[in-house]
């Protein structure tokens, strides 16, 4: 029962990928679309995305960085440019968060590994000549940008009592339910900047905060404040390739 929520996620990534794919190799990615200024733009290309970084918790045992342990993320999805300044997206990330308890008398710590699946739309306020048909200079080469999506979070906290990282011989304490691994809905938002490589290959610095709909992500609740939900931020650099050219 643990595994198959992820392989659906990473099913549904890769299908999203090959159909995106497919749609570059057809005439649709040669048709010319038109603005409110009348300026001519093509669609795509499709870029495929890597990313890693750090994951950063916010939740009942911490609410600063000074109590957290930072754990690593990494990342796996897809880029289509819509129109002039909006991009959408899809991502899969697999990531670890973890902190100890802000409360010394609690005495508590968790640590938990996760799997999100998200769809997104960036949004990136400077005009890029890159996208237009016609092109009246050259393309940008930094472009910042505004990021927000929404989707689901598969988690999975373990607790124990302790200030420190777990070790090989840590002993968990019983969970508060028993539904782990669970599932709960997420929505990101946050900011990055896109640096131009190449005509295919740009790398892009991004911070995100996601929301979630749980206050389960370090299995305390009913221990600290259930009215609260937990959330997360991931902090990434990103490679974007796009095998075909427009």
């Amino acid at each position: 029962m643990k595994y198959p929520p992820v392989l659906g996620s990473v099913l549904l990534l890769t299908l999203l990928i090959t159909h995106s794919a497919t749609a570059q190799e057809t005439a649709e990615r040669r048709k010319r679309y038109y603005n409110s200024q009348a300026r001519p733009y093509h669609r795509g290309p499709v870029r495929f995305t890597l990313g890693g970084g750090v994951a950063l918790y916010n939740g009942d045992l911490a609410e600063n960085i000074a109590n957290n342990f930072p754990g690593p993320g990494i990342s796996l999805g897809l880029l289509y440019v819509a129109r002039p300044h909006f991009v959408v997206g899809g991502e899969f990330t697999y990531f670890q968060v973890g902190a100890q308890d802000q409360l010394p008398e609690r005495g508590l710590a968790f640590q938990g590994r996760n799997q999100s699946l998200v769809g997104f739309v960036r949004y990136e306020p400077l005009r890029d000549e890159g996208h237009f048909a016609n092109p009246r200079g050259p393309a940008a080469l930094i472009k910042p940008y505004l990021k927000a999506g929404a989707g689901f979070l598969l988690y999975n906290p373990k607790v124990y009592l302790g200030n420190q990282r777990p070790v090989s011989n840590t002993v968990y304490l019983a969970p508060e339910v028993n539904d782990y691994p669970a599932v709960a809905l997420v929505a990101p938002v946050g900011f990055g900047i896109v640096f131009r490589l190449s005509p295919r290959v740009n790398a892009t610095a991004e911070a995100a905060y996601y929301f979630t709909s749980t206050d389960r992500l370090d299995d305390v609740s009913r221990r600290g404040n259930a009215s609260l939900n937990d959330g997360y931020g991931l902090v990434e650099l990103k490679l974007e390739y796009a095998p075909w050219s427009r």
